[in-house]
């Protein structure tokens, strides 16, 4: 079968409805070699199917086929009420066909396909064939096609019918008439038939009469549209044309009313009509017009196919008859069809006019297409816009550079509004300059005493900078006249510079510079310095370019000079924070450690965050972390003043718990404005145990030799200036080859992440991050004096490094400070330690110098014997003589030699004034003369005294 032929056929342009329908089932008779075909319209409501068009029948058949009643028992009626379809055998079955002849041939049969829209069949395709059996399934499915194609060809046929709000009445020139469904008879009033141009005789009054005189080409819209009114009931409207007896044809609009009876159900029709004929000369007027309009115009219909193409289009696009029945997406070559089809689509969706603009491959030329949506379909303007689109580029190409450079100097605007630092600045300009001039060079000079000093360049050989920078402001330069004459100085080429400049005649070599702007930068009427922008070529200075140049220069300078005050501010920020924090930690024997301090990035990154680590008597070690409150200058005071109370009640070796109690008295005096979190630890050797007392601050993490991490679980008292004495205090033990992780808020919570997500986080950066430092083949840590080498801080500062790099990326933005200590203890070997319990009895002074004459001859520190017998000897005597038993001694051999006199006397000794006839009271004035250092600090049974001694300087090294 020819199904491309078949389904290809469109209505053609300039074609009659009638014809075009003639044409299709010419198409179809000769498609499926049928003997002929017909199309009838109708249904239900009006009563009957009446013959639209016909091909292959004859005059005398079709005349028989022309009206066919609803209730009629044959194919065309059968197949519109059933909605499918339907084939009937001729032959053999003479009252089948209702006594109407059913073929041209003997043997002929007819099958008959529903017209499809979208609230019922408008109509019936009906075919004649001398098949025997009927049409085969695909005869069946291009038969089916073929009216689906003949419902979209109509334009109207899947349009609602135009409506009226109210039941037409007489007025001047306009008839009405009334249409009875039960008697089938039409009623015309006197101005109606004056329309129609027939007397009431001659029209007659049945339906049939009034069908006679509609024009062939409107039958199938009039019978389709009143079918769908008596179906929908709805008001209807429609133009179509008569034929009078005169042979003349008029247009007419009739509207109509569908009513009900009393069972609801359409009863009758009324209705006006009036003649429309001028109006529609008038619209043949303006459709002349629009053909031989300059612009290209294309109409398109409900269905996307191409419905007239003007005289401009076709020249434009091709011949009507290439482009009738295309869609416009494929008929307008050059334009992306996706792109075009889509802009259609919105248009009539939205109803509302769009347009585009594209180079129609034809000619290869711009066109602006104006896309219209109108009722029944789309209007599509082609004008163009080539020449148009040339000369406004031409004209806009200034107009483009200056925009361009009017928005390059709001971005350099807004990146200088951020610009923090003098960097921030310089490389600000370096980024949004240099592109502006199309230059390649930028050197900042800042005016420092009589010196122009480089504050930052780019484009330049290093050698160059160095040879410019710090050159006086009075030298013979050009920087330093633009700067003295506050004006700017254009040089435009090489050739320039040397004549205006001998004595520099080397410097545009060394720079591998080719023209330059030399800008003073003044800032609220001050000089600040200098900038200069060179070229690798000659450059014009164009006049514009010049007053772009100096508005430039005015921007660079306030944004330096502000850049410059923050600078200096800053400087003395960090000054003073580095000030306040340790300079550096102690090395000491019982912990290694390595501390990092990250102020915030907003403000003058300064704040109330500190750290310390403190050496203690007995080799215990203090490991204090706090963090003050808010943020700036007055929590950074308060800040240096606590830290300054830590040390001093840490020479007193008083508990972590009475510790925190006086720097809470210590914040309370500063008033209710202020607070403060403060952990303070005391880690002892001896016993591997560590005290911690916390007063409102994160706690701390432990990482376990076998890499496990977790967060001490101690008593959490409030923070200091809102806590009550006493302040309690937990234990742990410190294994060797674990880590103790102190830090403040800042590293484990932001605005985005809250305290346990931060904590979580942590916990998985120290698993992680570093292996454990590496160890004797006995399992013991390597200890080496140098920072970096294994077991010392190196690796230690390495795991700071890389917690803050992953914990705080560098971009992002805090408002809080951060500070973050990691210690390593590292408990005395029990070689090390030595105790012996004595008695409290004046003999015990003997006991004790035998213990140590022992001790130090194992320890080989028999030099120091005379010196320690001397000093224990005074200890355990004052302590026989005032104090309470039990009396023991203990020997700790470190970076010193430690010696520890303890009893259970709550009595602090003290050195005085001893008198000439004084009998005592000399004892602890000796033992402050031989130790280097000694005291007395309270312990859980009373009190401990101890002395520390230095080693020999062999003995140290050896160990």
């Amino acid at each position: 079968m020819p199904e491309q032929h078949l389904m290809s056929v469109e209505l053609a342009g300039g074609l009659s409805h009638y014809d075009a329908l003639s044409l299709r089932l010419g198409d179809v008779v000769g498609a499926l070699g049928m003997t002929g075909a017909m199309m009838h319209a109708g249904g239900p409501g009006i009563g009957h199917l009446y013959l639209a068009a016909s091909s292959g029948l004859g005059k005398s058949l079709a005349e028989q086929w022309k009206e066919i009643g609803w209730e009629e028992q044959v194919p065309p009626a059968l197949a519109a009420r059933d909605n499918t379809y339907v084939w009937m055998p001729g032959a053999g079955a003479p009252g089948l066909m209702g006594g109407r002849p059913a073929r041209a041939a003997a043997g002929t049969g007819m099958a008959a396909v529903p017209v499809p829209a979208p609230e019922g069949p408008l109509g019936v395709l009906s075919v004649f064939t001398a098949a025997p059996g009927g049409l085969d399934a695909e005869e069946r499915s291009l038969l089916a096609a073929t009216a689906e194609r003949i419902s979209e060809g109509l334009p109207w046929a899947r349009a609602a019918p135009r409506t009226s709000t109210t039941v037409p009445g007489k007025t001047s020139g306009i008839g009405t008439w009334e249409w009875d469904f039960a008697s089938g008879t039409v009623e015309w009033d006197r101005l109606a038939l004056t329309v129609l141009g027939v007397d009431a005789d001659t029209l007659g009054s049945t339906v049939e009469s009034w069908m006679d005189i509609v024009h062939p080409d409107d039958l199938t819209q009039v019978i389709a549209t009143s079918e769908q009114a008596i179906r929908t009931r709805r008001a209807f409207g429609l133009e179509y044309r008569v034929r009078r007896p005169d042979g003349s044809l008029r247009w007419v609009e009739a509207r109509g009313h569908v009513l009900p009876d009393d069972s609801d159900r359409p009863c009758r029709v009324i209705g006006t009509l009036r003649d429309i004929t001028d109006d529609r000369l008038a619209e043949h007027l303006v459709g002349r017009a629009l053909q031989h309009m300059s612009d290209g115009l294309l109409t398109v219909g409900t269905n996307w196919r191409i419905a007239f193409a003007n005289t401009a289009a076709e020249h434009l696009l091709g011949p009507s008859g290439e482009l009738i029945g295309q869609v416009p997406w494929k008929a307008l070559s050059g334009i992306d069809p996706r792109r075009l089809e889509a802009a259609c689509r919105r248009a009539v969706l939205e109803d509302r006019p769009t347009g585009l603009d594209a180079r129609l491959a034809a000619r290869q030329r711009w066109h602006h297409l104006r896309l219209v949506p109108i009722p029944d379909g789309l209007i599509i303007y082609l004008t163009d816009v080539h020449d148009a689109r040339q000369r406004e580029a031409e004209q806009s190409a200034a107009e483009h550079a200056a925009a361009e450079r009017s928005a390059r100097i709001g971005e350099l605007t807004g990146a200088l509004a951020v610009a923090v630092t003098t960097t921030d600045v310089v490389d600000a300009v370096a980024d949004h300059v240099l592109p502006l001039f199309g230059a390649v060079g930028l050197n900042v000079f800042t005016q420092e005493a009589e010196r122009l000093v480089i504050a930052g360049a780019v484009g330049y050989p290093q050698t160059f900078l160095d040879r410019v920078n710090g050159l006086p402001v009075q030298a013979s330069t050009p920087v330093s006249q633009s700067l003295l004459s506050r004006s700017p100085i254009f040089v435009p080429s090489q050739e320039e510079f040397l004549r205006r400049y001998p004595e520099l005649a080397d410097f545009p070599a060394e720079g591998e510079k080719q023209a330059w702007a030399f800008l003073p930068l003044i800032a609220s009427g001050q000089p600040i310095g200098a900038c200069v922008v060179s070229f690798d070529r000659p450059q014009a200075f164009t006049s514009e370019e010049r007053t772009l140049f100096t508005a430039v220069s005015g921007l660079f300078a306030q944004a330096l000079a502000r850049a410059r005050l923050y600078d200096t501010e800053h400087t003395r920020a960090q000054t003073l924070q580095r000030g306040l924090l340790p300079r550096a930690l102690p090395d000491l024997p019982a912990m290694t450690a390595a501390a990092r301090y990250l102020p915030a990035t907003a403000g003058l990154e300064i704040g109330g965050d500190w750290y310390d680590v403190i050496p203690l008597s007995g080799e215990r070690v203090a490991l204090v972390i706090g963090d003050v409150m808010g943020h700036g200058l007055s929590e950074a005071a308060t800040m240096g003043r606590l830290r300054t109370a830590v040390h001093t009640l840490a020479d007193l070796d008083l508990p972590p718990g009475e510790v925190l109690s006086h720097l809470n008295d210590t914040v309370s005096s500063l008033g209710d404005e202020f607070y403060a979190t403060c952990l303070y630890a005391v880690y002892d050797p001896t016993s591997a145990v560590c005290t911690v007392a916390n007063a409102g601050h994160p706690a701390p993490a432990v990482v376990l030799p076998d890499g496990a991490v977790r967060f001490l679980d101690v008593p959490i008292n409030a923070p200091l200036g809102a806590g009550v004495p006493p302040f309690d205090a937990g234990t742990l033990e410190l294994p060797d080859d674990s880590l103790l992780v102190l830090y403040t808020d800042g590293l484990v919570e932001s605005s985005a992440l809250d305290i346990d997500q931060g904590r979580a986080r942590l916990a998985q950066q120290l698993a992680h991050a570093l292996p454990l430092p590496p160890r004797h083949p006995g399992g013991k840590v390597f200890r080496t004096s140098g920072p970096s080498g294994p077991g010392g801080t190196g690796w230690l500062e390495r795991l700071c490094d890389v917690l803050v790099h992953n914990l705080l990326p560098a971009q992002q933005q805090t408002i809080d400070d951060t500070a973050l200590l990691i210690a390593a203890p590292h408990p005395l070997a029990p070689g090390d330690i030595a105790s012996w319990p004595l008695p409290h009895e004046p003999e015990a002074a003997g006991q004790a110098r035998g213990h140590v004459r022992d001790q130090l001859a194992a320890w080989g520190l028999e030099g120091l014997t005379d010196t320690t017998e001397l000093l224990v000897s005074e200890l355990v005597g004052n302590v026989v003589r005032h104090a309470e038993g039990p009396t023991a001694l203990r020997m700790l051999r470190s970076r010193t030699l430690v010696c520890e006199v303890s009893d259970g006397s709550s009595s602090t000794p003290r050195i005085r004034r001893a008198a000439e006839t004084d009998e005592g009271g000399r004892g602890l004035q000796l033992v402050a003369t031989l130790a280097q250092r000694w005291g007395a600090r309270y312990t859980a049974t009373g009190k401990c005294i101890w002395t520390e001694q230095p080693l020999p300087e062999r003995h140290e090294d050896t160990r």
